[in-house]
């Protein structure tokens, strides 16, 4: 388990595409994960986008390290999120929060996993119905300065 510190850490690196593959932006029931690296090479993430539910405007972004260490979670269309109740908050910012029904996204918090959400901030995220402009704000979001090239197909039914 990483300290709060090491994953605050690990977040605010830079990172870059792994490799120049490019990749199409997922439809209603697939998922995507690309490859991220920190701009030293001496960390691996990987980038989700899960849009695995058949609701099409339902998607969920996330960046992973070490495979399965959730750092951040941004879901769209999807439940609120209930936090949890706790005597001692793990992080000072999240006290307003403690305990209420929030939209995510969510956070790595030590002790907690990506148990807390708090509200998408509005000031790097500009229309969360814009699904394939969402993942280059998440890239922006999780300084992913070298962004991989993702090809945005559609459907027919997807436009509006």
């Amino acid at each position: 388990m990483l300290t709060q510190k090491e994953a605050d850490d690990l977040f605010r690196l830079l990172k870059r595409k792994k490799n120049n593959e490019a990749y199409e932006f997922p439809l209603p029931g697939e998922l995507l994960v690309i490859p991220i690296i920190s701009n030293d090479e001496g960390h691996e993430f990987l980038i989700d986008v899960n849009r695995r539910q058949i609701t099409q405007m339902k998607c969920t972004y996330q960046e992973r390290y070490q495979k399965t260490i959730i750092l951040t979670r941004l879901d769209i269309n999807g439940p609120p999120h209930n936090n949890p109740a706790a005597n001692t908050i793990p992080v000072p910012y999240l006290e307003q929060y403690n305990g209420k029904t929030i939209n995510c996204p969510h956070f790595c918090i030590e002790g907690y996993m990506n148990k807390w959400a708090i509200p998408m901030p509005s000031d790097k995220f500009s229309n969360p119905n814009d699904l394939y402009n969402t993942l280059q704000e998440f890239f922006a979001y999780c300084n992913v300065v070298d962004r991989p090239r993702v090809n945005q197909i559609r459907r027919l039914d997807e436009y509006q």
